[in-house]
């Protein structure tokens, strides 16, 4: 069941939210979680009811290892051992059903060998409900998550705003949160601001994000297909799978959040406008907020993460950001793109090591210089988010080949004389992507507009505290002297007007096209 569903929108979110306040309201706090607990289950296993099984496995054996490790005094080995022992559990579980298919396909192909498994159907949602869980197995290990009440892990982990593409939210972070009794009442507030958020998410995907993937798919078929690409198609294809990714994910976040806000529940900020970045460090510091937290806190520091000297430091930048990659997919291509994005961040550290042995302060900057590392830093994302796309290497190789114009460099004239014949150009379909050519740089140009220029949904709500750690020093523009300012959100009639409209256009729009799901839902 997807977000963007019919049965969600107009029969699941209702139904779900009219029956836990109404138990709410009567004072059956339990079994209100108990009745969050199962329509979660029930929304899992909407896509294969098979999945259940392996995630109620996976929720009792975590609570137990957990339990035994928030009781010291009962545990038969050492903390450490159940720590580890819980860990391996989880990766293994989680190796055996996304990587094994992968691992036996490289084998084979460098060791010429032909070992053979049945194919083996990736569970949905693993990767988040294993990383949850790992989380969970830590702080209880470091005594931050003391938690002996099996329904309200259950709901922790099955909670379905979350449970199927993040964020990855900590057991501090929402296990509180269910035993406040004002949780299981209608809160005014809460509906309205949850509404908002769910309706900007909803138009974020079905508007922008879905109608800039017919420009993006199209190429990576053709790339896939062994086609030889302009340079023209393979950047369009490239910037615009960039911007359905970028609106995709930022949509799904928005309705996660804006979802468990409808319940009272406030999840952690997952998205902050990552493409004003001015630097790799800061795009990590904003995308997929939750994941970066956990391969910072989990994986980077664990490993050493600065504290022995800089030669250590950047090769747990690449561990992190090589495990990063291949979290999200079982593939060289998702490799690949992890490692770019190490590489990247070891450049970024070591540039910002330069210029403070010049004595530059990195605090101070210019528009323009702010301007320039920004676009500077959409084009290295952009050609990393290439080997995310890709199909395959080859397909992945070629556009970056025709991306670097290597193909028609033989070909450009000079520009002024190109001037007429470039607007005839700009006017004809393209081939491959099946719109006319300046259709496609509107469309693009538009986005990026977007993207760069306007608030994104935490500025908008930001005095309804849209998340749980949402600060002002979030904010990635100056919100507070610009025209958006006067533009905020407000629970008033026009803002009312303004969601309705976004609901009816989203759903207007949804219903009479294919049914798409997130791009994260394959992770």
């Amino acid at each position: 069941m997807l977000f963007n569903s019919s049965e969600f929108i107009f029969l699941f979110l209702p139904i779900t939210l009219f029956v836990f306040l109404l138990l709410g309201r009567g004072g059956y706090y339990k079994v209100a979680i108990a009745w969050l607990t199962s329509v979660s289950l029930f929304f899992y296993g909407w896509w294969d009811v098979s999945y259940l099984t392996l995630l109620v496995i996976s929720i009792l054996f975590n609570y137990f290892v957990g339990v035994i490790l928030s009781n010291r005094q009962i545990i038969i080995f050492k903390p450490k051992f159940w720590l580890i022992f819980g860990i391996l559990v989880n990766l293994c579980l989680l190796g055996y059903f996304k990587y094994a298919n992968f691992t036996l396909t490289s084998i084979n192909s460098v060791f010429k060998t032909s070992f053979h498994l049945p194919t083996i159907i990736l569970p949905l949602a693993i990767s988040f409900f294993t990383f949850n869980q790992i989380a969970y197995l830590v702080d209880a290990y470091r005594g931050e998550a003391q938690e002996h009440n099996l329904l309200k892990y259950c709901l922790f982990i099955t909670f379905f705003p979350h449970l199927i593409a993040g964020p990855v939210v900590h057991h501090k972070e929402m296990i509180p949160q269910l035993d406040q009794k004002w949780l299981y009442r209608l809160n005014s507030e809460d509906l309205a601001v949850g509404v908002t958020i769910f309706s900007l998410g909803l138009f974020k995907k079905v508007i922008f994000a879905d109608s800039i993937a017919t420009y993006a798919n199209p190429v990576f078929h053709a790339a896939t297909q062994g086609a030889q690409l302009t340079l023209f198609q393979a950047w369009a294809g490239a910037i615009a799978y960039s911007l359905q990714l970028y609106f995709d994910f930022s949509g799904y976040s928005d309705m996660a959040i804006g979802a468990a806000r409808m319940f009272g529940i406030k999840f952690p900020l997952n998205f902050n406008s990552p493409y004003k970045a001015v630097n790799i460090i800061d795009f990590w510091r904003r995308w997929h907020m939750t994941l970066s937290r956990f391969l910072k806190d989990y994986l980077y520091i664990p490993l050493g993460g600065n504290r022995k000297g800089p030669r250590r430091r950047y090769l747990n930048l690449m561990i992190t950001m090589l495990l990063g990659g291949l979290w999200h997919g079982a593939g060289w291509n998702f490799i690949i793109w992890g490692g770019l994005h190490g590489v990247y961040l070891v450049i970024n550290h070591q540039w910002h090591s330069f210029r403070k042995a010049l004595g530059h302060d990195l605090k101070k900057s210019s528009l323009w210089s702010r301007a320039l590392a920004c676009l500077l830093t959409f084009l290295a994302v952009v050609i990393a988010w290439v080997f995310f796309r890709a199909n395959n290497m080859n397909a992945a190789l070629a556009i970056i080949k025709s991306m670097s114009g290597v193909a028609e460099v033989s070909h450009i004239n000079s520009f002024p004389t190109q001037i007429p014949l470039m607007r005839d150009w700009m006017q004809q379909t393209d081939p491959v992507i099946h719109a006319t050519r300046l259709s496609i740089v509107i469309q693009i140009i538009l986005l990026l507009l977007i993207v760069w220029t306007t608030p994104n949904t935490q500025e908008w709500m930001r005095k309804h505290n849209p998340a749980i750690d949402y600060q002002e020093s979030y904010s990635s523009s100056n919100f507070n002297i610009s025209i958006w300012h006067k533009l905020q959100w407000r629970p008033n009639l026009i803002f009312s007007i303004i969601t309705s409209i976004l609901i009816f256009i989203s759903i207007k729009t949804f219903l009479s096209a294919p049914e798409s799901e997130f791009l994260y839902f394959n992770f």
